[in-house]
């Protein structure tokens, strides 16, 4: 069989040869979905590239990946076509009224929100195709964190959300919510070698001061929203996703050695320069 090609990065869709910051966080939300999937029907809206959709359907879920790019569409059946229980199909996802009321258990949106203007329209769409005791997984970015305190606009996103206005889109529709925090941070993390379960801890550092939980300011949104909220019982209260390549901080790493050898040369050349200047 002849390797598909990778798909192009504009910055638009994610794609899975994209490494650091952006990876973690993208490959984070479908691992905290995954657990959720096996024996479920599933709807993966604006799935990219599909390289979640597929794991999501190795997980045992029977996944439909819709994307609005008939190209972004033939590059996932080409690339993870042959994934058991998987398939995909063109579709704009603020128009889904060609699926029927109730078809899915699961529904996946994982930063689409941002990209579209009907987003209320979208929702609703979500809203009807939810199966009784089923459950959507939709995030976005706080526009607040990641707009308004970095100064950088994203040309793809069209309409992004602060806290409060996404809380009220799905209030309106789902009587049953959680709302999680997500970003990335530099974390010491103490983990069980020899297999206990006990409740997880977490704890921030504010100055010489320690307090519980996480108190960081979230870059992404993750809302789990649903009818009922026994849906919602199986959610952690913290989800952890490391990369074993620890591919962050080791270019973290690298800028600072890149650093301190800059610094060390430039003393060196004041040093000579000074050196030159003084008197003979």
């Amino acid at each position: 069989m002849a390797q598909v090609p990778v798909m192009a990065f504009t910055g638009e869709r994610y794609t899975p040869e994209r490494d650091r910051e952006i990876a973690q966080e993208h490959w984070h939300r479908y691992a905290f979905a995954r657990p959720l999937a096996a024996g479920r029907r599933v709807l993966d809206a604006a799935c990219g590239e599909g390289y979640g959709s597929a794991m999501i359907a190795a997980a045992g879920g029977q996944v439909l990946g819709l994307d609005i790019g008939e190209d972004v569409v033939a590059h996932a059946r080409a690339r993870y076509g042959g994934t058991p229980g998987l398939a995909f199909a063109q579709a704009d996802v603020t128009a889904l009224d060609h699926l029927p009321d109730a078809s899915f258990d699961l529904v996946l949106s994982f930063e689409t929100l941002e990209h579209v203007e009907a987003q209320e329209r979208m929702l609703d769409g979500f809203a009807r195709l939810l199966a009784p005791g089923g459950l959507l997984l939709v995030s976005t970015p706080d526009r607040h964190v990641y707009t308004d305190l970095t100064g950088v606009q994203n040309p793809h996103h069209v309409r992004e959300l602060y806290r409060p206005e996404f809380e009220a889109l799905l209030a309106g529709r789902f009587p049953a919510r959680r709302l999680f925090g997500q970003k990335l941070l530099f974390q010491s993390v103490l983990w069980s070698l020899d297999g206990a379960t006990s409740p997880a801890q977490a704890f921030s550092l504010d100055g010489q001061a320690i307090h519980d939980g996480v108190a960081n300011a979230p870059m992404y949104f993750l809302a789990a929203c649903a009818r009922d909220a026994a849906a919602l019982a199986a959610l952690p209260a913290l989800s952890v996703f490391g990369d074993q390549a620890e591919g962050v901080y080791e270019a973290y790493r690298r800028e600072v050695v890149n650093f301190r050898n800059a610094m060390a040369y430039i003393a060196h050349l004041e040093a000579e320069l000074k050196r030159r200047q003084a008197p003979e």
